[in-house]
């Protein structure tokens, strides 16, 4: 019987957290969830309670996270750096505490545990996957740290794969609007605003988080392992619209 490979997902309780569980679950995967809220997942054979905020910037939790890591993960095949913070803030508002804590979660976080996990992840000649997002290019007024930890995230990408090369395969996935909870909550669940949403995308609809999470397994696979430093956006067309005035 084939051994089961091991996917370590941040932000797993999220909405394409749980349906990158899913997914990998559903391949052969042994899924090995992180998130701060602290919730029971079906699709997780291994969860921890874990904040990548404090793990960035507390060294004594760094020190005890990890202590545990190496007796519960004793290896591993990807990494999906996929937990992500979003405050919104205007520029003459934002505070350095809100900005601190975005790049340490959408940014640190991923490079601290790219690095923790680098020698399992060589050992197994397995990959990381950063989850970005099309405000890597393209964004909109509040989204100042967000867009700038995304934008970053993408860099970090590329810098890693020529830095690992022939060691450990890095990409990112650049989602648009993916049909989550979290989506539908930002728009306050206004239906109607849902649907110009779906309108203003060429594919005339937005994501699923499945199409996220399918992409990611893809490139988690042999299959496809010339694909190294790439940032793939699944964004339905929508970074080619440049809107007229009606």
């Amino acid at each position: 019987m084939e051994t089961k490979k091991t996917v370590v997902i941040t932000g797993v309780l999220g909405g394409i957290g749980t349906q990158l569980a899913q997914t990998f679950k559903e391949n052969n995967y042994t899924v090995i969830g992180f998130d701060v809220k602290d919730q029971q997942s079906p699709y997780c054979d291994k969860f921890f309670k874990f904040d990548l905020h404090k793990y960035c910037s507390d060294a004594d939790y760094k020190r005890e996270a990890e202590a545990t890591f190496d007796v519960e993960i004793p290896e591993i095949f990807v990494l999906i750096n996929n937990a992500a913070v979003q405050i919104l803030s205007s520029l003459s508002e934002l505070q350095l505490q809100d900005w601190n804590q975005t790049l340490n979660v959408n940014l640190t976080g991923p490079l601290m545990l790219s690095q923790y996990f680098l020698a399992k992840l060589e050992k197994a000649k397995g990959s990381i996957i950063n989850i970005a997002s099309i405000h890597h290019q393209l964004t909109k007024k509040r989204f100042v740290s967000y867009a700038s930890s995304k934008s970053a995230l993408v860099g970090l990408t590329k810098a890693l794969s020529v830095d690992l090369q022939g060691r450990v395969r890095v990409n990112a996935i650049s989602p648009a609007a993916i049909d989550t909870q979290m989506l539908r909550d930002g728009f306050d669940n206004n239906e109607a605003k849902v649907q110009m949403l779906n309108e203003i995308h060429p594919s005339q609809r937005i994501g699923k988080p499945q199409e996220v999470s399918q992409l990611a397994l893809l490139l988690a696979e042999d299959k496809l392992g010339f694909i190294n430093g790439a940032n793939l956006n699944i964004d339905g067309g929508i970074s080619n619209v440049l809107k007229d005035l009606d």
